[in-house]
C-alpha cells in the first residue's frame, strides 16, 4: 500500500508540473507568479485546494484558528450577533466546516441564528467535508446552510473570510536598475526558476516603496483587491470581517523585509520554495491590509475596525469562557487554547482583523480595546 501511494503522489506531482511547463513553453516567455500560484493551488484536477488530501489540522499542512479552539468561532459569533439584525452570514472558503459549526452553535445559544448561513466553496472535496462536519455537530441546523459557487446578489448580513486573502494568487516584484519589475516563473531542463520580466511594473492601483535597495522583493495582490471590490456590489448592507496574517503598508514594506512574504507549508514545515511539492503544499503571501483598505474605500466601504487577532478576541470577551467553565481540567485546557490564539509568539499578533461596513453604523464590539485604523 505504501509503495502504491508513493507512486500515486509522484504521478500527481508530475502531471501538474507538466501542465505548468507546457503553459510556459506555449507562450515562449515566463508566466507571472500569480499564474503559477493559481495553477499550483486551484488547478481543477491537481491543484492543492482541489485535492482529496487532508490539508488542515495536525494530520495536514497547517492549523487554523478554528481548528485550534472553539472559542475562536464563539467570539466571531458574538460579533455577528451585534450586527446581524435578522440578516444572513456568508463564509468564504469554510475549510473543514469547523468555524461554521462554532458560529452557528454559539449563535443558537445566544438566540441569534441567521436565516441562512451561506458558504462559498470551490472544492467539491471540502464541500463534502463541511457537510459532514456540520451535519455531525449540528444536524438540526443543516437546512440553514446553503453552498454557493459565486457571490449572491443583494446579500444583507455578515461576510466572514478567515485565511482567504493570503491564498489568493499574488504577483511578485523585485527592484532592479531603478524600478520594480515583475518576477516571473520560467522552466528549463533543471526545472522551474525565477526570471525577471524586462519592462517596468506599472500599476496605478498599487503603492510600492519609493527607494528600496536593488533586488528588494515584495508582493502585490491585485486579485485580493479586486475581490474586495466585487464584494461591495454584492452586499446591500452589512459587515465584512477579514481575518488573516498580514500587516499595514509601512510594516509590509519594511526595509528588512527585503525578500517578501512568500511562504509555503508542507506537513507543518515552512519554506520559501514554491517549486517543490507542487500541488501538495500550500503557497501563501501575507496580506497588505493597507491595499485592501484602499480598495474597499474606493468602492464605498467604510473601514469599521482594524486590530490584531488578540485584541479582537479580548474585546469580544474570550476570557469570559474561562471564568464560566466550572471544570478545572477543562478550564486548564481552554487556557492553553486561548494562549495559542492571543499570545504574540503564536497567532495573536501576526493575525489581524479588518472590518468593512456598508450602510452599517454600529460601533463594533471587536474593536473596543484597540482600533488601529489610523495605521492603514
Amino acid at each position: 500500500m505504501k509503495e502504491s501511494h508513493g507512486q500515486y503522489k509522484i504521478f500527481f506531482h508530475m502531471n501538474l508540473e507538466n501542465i505548468i511547463s507546457k503553459s510556459i513553453k506555449k507562450n515562449e516567455k515566463p508566466i507571472g507568479f500569480d499564474v503559477f500560484m493559481n495553477f499550483a493551488l486551484y488547478h481543477s484536477q491537481f491543484g492543492y485546494y482541489r485535492s482529496k488530501n487532508t490539508i488542515l489540522g495536525h494530520q495536514g499542512d497547517f492549523i487554523t484558528a478554528p481548528e485550534t479552539s472553539d472559542l475562536f468561532g464563539y467570539c466571531i459569533a458574538r460579533q455577528c450577533k451585534q450586527v446581524l439584525n435578522g440578516g444572513d452570514i456568508l463564509e468564504f472558503g469554510a475549510g473543514s466546516g469547523v468555524l461554521a459549526s462554532q458560529i452557528l452553535f454559539e449563535l443558537g445559544r445566544l438566540n441569534s441564528l441567521p436565516n441562512k448561513y451561506y458558504i462559498i466553496e470551490l472544492s467539491a472535496h471540502l464541500r463534502h467535508k463541511q457537510k459532514q462536519t456540520i451535519g455531525r455537530v449540528l444536524p438540526e441546523l443543516i437546512d440553514r446552510i446553503e453552498w454557493l459557487t459565486e457571490l449572491p446578489i443583494g446579500f444583507s448580513g455578515v461576510v466572514i473570510a478567515n485565511e482567504v486573502l493570503d491564498a489568493m494568487p499574488a504577483k511578485r516584484l523585485t527592484f532592479s536598475k531603478g524600478h520594480f519589475v515583475e518576477l516571473g516563473v520560467n522552466v528549463d531542463e533543471y526545472g522551474f526558476h525565477w526570471q525577471k520580466f524586462n519592462e517596468p511594473y506599472l500599476n496605478s492601483k498599487v503603492c510600492l516603496p519609493l527607494k528600496p535597495e536593488n533586488e528588494y522583493t515584495t508582493e502585490v495582490n491585485l486579485q485580493a483587491m479586486a475581490w474586495v471590490s466585487s464584494l461591495y456590489d454584492a452586499i446591500t448592507e452589512g459587515t465584512v470581517l477579514l481575518i488573516d496574517y498580514g500587516m499595514d503598508r509601512t510594516e509590509y514594506f519594511h526595509p528588512q523585509r527585503n525578500e517578501g512574504t512568500l511562504r509555503c507549508f508542507y506537513k507543518h514545515k515552512a519554506s520559501d520554495n514554491p517549486f517543490c511539492n507542487i500541488g501538495m503544499q500550500d503557497i501563501t503571501t501575507s496580506v497588505n491590509f493597507s491595499d485592501i483598505a484602499d480598495s474597499a474605500i474606493n468602492e464605498g466601504f467604510k473601514i469599521s475596525g482594524y486590530c490584531t487577532q488578540a485584541m479582537f478576541l479580548i474585546s469580544l470577551g474570550i476570557e469570559s469562557y474561562l471564568t464560566e467553565e466550572k471544570d478545572n481540567e477543562e478550564r486548564i485546557k481552554l487556557a492553553q487554547q486561548v494562549k495559542q490564539l492571543v499570545l504574540p509568539g503564536t497567532m495573536g499578533e501576526v493575525f489581524k482583523v479588518l472590518a468593512l461596513s456598508k450602510k452599517q453604523t454600529v460601533k463594533l464590539d471587536g474593536f473596543k480595546e484597540k482600533n488601529f485604523v489610523s495605521r492603514l
